[in-house]
């Protein structure tokens, strides 16, 4: 791989994400001065903030450093045709830190201004992210939803088993073979047939029961 000039760049930013905030160094290019910011994570900041560096350096390209390949940040920023983003391993930051500034002291500089260090003097070892075609980005954009729908139904499933071993654990010995959507809609018909207003004819004779025992010794008739 060529080593890459450094000019090539307007500026080289280090971003070290977190769920709510993002620490942010940034140092143009020809300059040694490095300016540090807090960023929201939301589309709106994140949007404000990139429009900023397009005025700022004219639409040039910026190295974007940050210890991620994927994810809602990876997502949001490869949107934008000026940021060439350089994702880097999380322990070769560590050990650079561990290398290059031991003494752990209050002034030793940050995650993000060390990637912006990795990005000045190794960038070369580094491999960019290819940019994305408008239909490849609509098309993660649908696979990240997807992910998150099947985590939900997940979620929501293991929390219905959980009741139903609770209150009726043989309706999961009916739906034991066909699977976790069939699991689902068999309790959305109970539920619907036997909602709060309605008392099942059992009931009645299974309460003196889970007085004694719990509500584990629920049989629910044939």
């Amino acid at each position: 791989m060529q080593p890459q000039v450094p000019e090539a760049f307007a500026a080289f930013v280090g971003l070290d994400w977190a769920d709510a905030k993002h620490d942010v160094c940034l140092q143009a290019a020809g300059t040694a001065q490095r300016e540090f910011l807090s960023l929201d994570h939301s589309p709106e900041a994140i949007n404000t903030w990139v429009q900023t560096l397009r005025t700022r350096f004219n639409g040039q390209p910026v190295a974007v450093c940050l210890e991620l390949k994927k994810g809602p940040i990876v997502s949001a920023l490869r949107n934008y045709d000026c940021l060439v983003l350089f994702p880097v391993n999380p322990l070769t930051v560590a050990k650079y830190r561990e290398a290059f500034t031991p003494s752990r002291a209050k002034d030793d500089p940050t995650d993000a201004e060390l990637q912006v260090e990795i990005l000045l003097k190794h960038r070369d070892k580094l491999t960019p992210l290819r940019p994305q075609s408008p239909a490849m980005r609509a098309l993660a954009q649908l696979v990240e939803h997807r992910r998150r729908l099947v985590g939900d139904k997940v979620r929501l499933t293991n929390r219905l088993t959980s009741a139903l071993k609770n209150y009726f654990p043989q309706v999961l010995q009916w739906f034991s073979e066909k699977g976790s959507s069939a699991l689902n809609r068999g309790a959305a018909h109970l539920s619907r047939k036997w909602g709060p207003k309605y008392t099942p004819p059992w009931h009645a004779s299974t309460q003196r029961q889970e007085d004694h025992h719990g509500p584990h010794n629920h049989i629910l008739p044939q």
